[in-house]
């Protein structure tokens, strides 16, 4: 998007013109079109790239951090909304688990400035360990969710929500999804507001959320929840597009684009605002038609509003409650109610797709870790990162992940369960170990619990792309900031035995662990090497084989990396390996564990 920054001064920053963008993209133009002045996010796919596009525009209009967590992003944004700015948060699905606490909270207090909350689902669980469907959390809060279909109504709809959030005095969710998140399309767009400048409000009775001051609140939440609905009804942000009127659609977001393309001439209820429902446009519309069938992704949320207020409908009787729709599948679902006709299917082609494997790239230094970790036979509770791909062959040296940070407070369980005879050791990353291990690593301390972390330091957010945080000394906007110690923190917390080792170093590697597990008590082996991806792709001279020499142990193999391949051939019935030199990164893994020595870097392969 920063194209769109790059104007000359008649157009600021492409005001008025039209750019492809995603709904991401778009979703960072509205909140700098609206004004905001703080932002802040912990990266999570697919919400990461807000931020990122967000810390494109001037320094000056916006200050954009990544912030260790959710709820530190929304505390945050909170603190800057109390201080009488526009400020914007945003996280994927998981992270609002996290940040609900505090949203829960700031939902009875209100806003000065307005603060809004983009919050990216992922339905068909491309990149999460869970669906969730966030329009839930906005139900609980009482907070209205406006839900975008296009990137410009992205764009649009986030402006139009600090609007919404400043004059209803609640903070508003913008929801995405991972179609809408990553799909670019035309965007025109808008100029910057300048919203009057607020101080703070000194106002105990609604910022102090103490019992006395909570149960009043309570009552004025339920208010404007009503206040909001009766408003909605005649929002441009819904509209009804007439049609036949044998059938009526209510839908909302991207499955409104598939109703559209499955059935166009069908009257249809676009929902723009999904939470609080518009009622009296809701019955005005059913009124009208014969039949009323909801297309929405993930729960029934609308669904089961309409049949409360006692409305006929039909909805998961034909459309799944699980993963992502499709055009296909709208199309399926609007034949099984009788609709339109079964799709033709056309004969399968017959072809063996070609086996791929998700692994870890080739050199990651999380690889010798596994392997040192399945050599000591541990019970290994893991983590969330590009790392948990060690619980597929042929590392297969991963046992528990559940969420974000949970590896630590885990081992502590099955270490005070004492039914484990086997050493017990959670794995975490350097982000992850900021974002929520720290808690669990002092409760480890506290407690006396018998369990090795092993803090995977590869110097970055891998897994969503590169993203800096706290212990890589650089902030969102490439800025120099302090660098964590993680050496140096795990001392100050207590634990007396740390070591750090050198992830390409498999002997020492195995060594400090043996080592680690041996020490009752908690102790912490921190692994050192960064990602060979990001922030730029690391590549060193590549190894080669040497066919003479290799006996075809296929001990390199357990690596799984991805720039060994089986070579032409076969040695005593088994297959010798090969390098592909341009997938390599001269990482020496390969060369550590081959007991032939038939593995060396390419030009001394080529000399001998």
């Amino acid at each position: 998007m920063t194209h769109a920054l790059r104007q000359g001064a008649d157009e600021p920053l492409g005001a008025g013109q039209s750019r492809p963008m995603t709904g991401n993209e778009a979703i960072a133009r509205g909140v700098w079109e609206a004004g905001a002045r703080v932002a802040a996010a912990y990266p999570g796919t697919p919400s990461t790239e807000i931020l990122e596009s967000l810390a494109a525009y001037p320094a000056a209009d916006i200050h954009a951090q990544w912030s260790t967590n959710e709820k530190t992003a929304m505390d945050v944004a909170i603190g800057a909304s109390f201080a009488g700015t526009r400020a914007f948060t945003a996280m994927k699905h998981v992270g609002m688990n996290v940040a609900a606490d505090a949203l829960m909270s700031f939902s009875y207090i209100g806003v000065n400035g307005g603060l809004v909350v983009a919050v990216c689902d992922d339905p068909g669980i491309h990149s999460s360990q869970n669906e969730q469907d966030s329009r839930i959390y906005a139900r609980f809060a009482h907070v209205p969710v406006l839900e975008p279909s296009d990137g410009q109504e992205a764009l649009e709809f986030t402006r139009t929500a600090f609007d919404l959030s400043e004059e209803y005095d609640c903070p508003v969710f913008v929801r995405s999804t991972t179609r809408l998140s990553h799909t670019r399309s035309a965007v025109t767009l808008g100029a910057r507001q300048t919203p009057a400048a607020r101080v703070f409000e000194d106002n105990p009775r609604k910022n102090v959320m103490i019992p006395a001051h909570a149960r009043m609140r309570h009552g004025h939440v339920l208010a404007r929840e009503a206040r909001l609905r009766e408003a909605l009804s005649d929002s441009p942000l819904n509209r009804v597009e007439p049609g036949d009127a044998r059938v009526g659609i209510i839908t909302s977001g991207i499955p409104y684009t598939y109703v559209k393309e499955c059935l166009p001439d069908v009257s249809v209820l676009k929902l723009g605002v999904t939470w609080p429902l518009p009622d009296r446009l809701i019955r005005e519309f059913c009124a009208g038609v014969e039949r009323v069938i909801v297309v929405e992704e993930l729960e029934p949320l609308i669904e089961d509003a309409l049949k409360a207020m006692g409305i006929a409908c039909e909805g998961k009787a034909f459309f799944p409650r699980e993963g992502e729709f499709s055009p296909e599948i709208v199309h399926d679902g609007l034949a099984k109610a009788g609709l339109m006709p079964a799709r033709v299917h056309a004969a399968p082609f017959e072809f063996a797709p070609m086996v791929r494997p998700p692994v870890l790239c080739a050199g990651c230094p999380h690889v010798a870790c596994f392997m040192a970790l399945g050599a000591i036979d541990a019970r290994v509770a893991g983590d969330i990162g590009c790392y948990t791909l060690a619980v597929v062959e042929p590392l297969k040296s991963m046992d528990t992940c559940v969420s974000m940070g949970s590896s630590i407070a885990n081992a502590v369980g099955m270490a005070k369960a004492g039914t484990e005879t086997r050493p017990i050791v959670a794995t975490i990353g350097d982000s992850t170990f900021l974002h929520s291990g720290i808690p669990p690593l002092i409760d480890a301390i506290y407690n006396d619990a018998d369990i090795t972390v092993f803090i995977l330091d590869n110097h970055i957010t891998a897994m969503t792309g590169g993203q800096d945080h706290p212990g890589t000394g650089r902030t969102l906007r490439g800025d120099p900031a302090p660098r964590v110690d993680f050496f140096a923190l795990v001392k100050a917390l207590g634990v007396r035995w740390v070591q750090k080792v050198d992830s390409y170093d498999t002997a020492s590697m195995q060594r400090q662990l043996r080592e680690a597990v041996a020490h009752k008590g908690v102790s912490v082996v921190i692994s050192d090497r960064p990602c060979v991806l990001d922030p730029v792709r690391i590549k060193g001279p590549a190894m080669a084989v040497d066919q003479d020499s290799c006996i075809a142990c296929q001990a390199c193999m357990n690596l799984g990396c991805p720039a060994i391949t089986w070579a032409e051939g076969w040695h005593e019935g088994r297959h010798k390996v090969q390098i592909d030199p341009e997938a390599c990164i001269g990482c020496s893994l390969c060369a550590q564990l081959c007991a032939s020595h038939s593995i060396k870097p390419a030009d001394i392969a080529e000399q001998v």
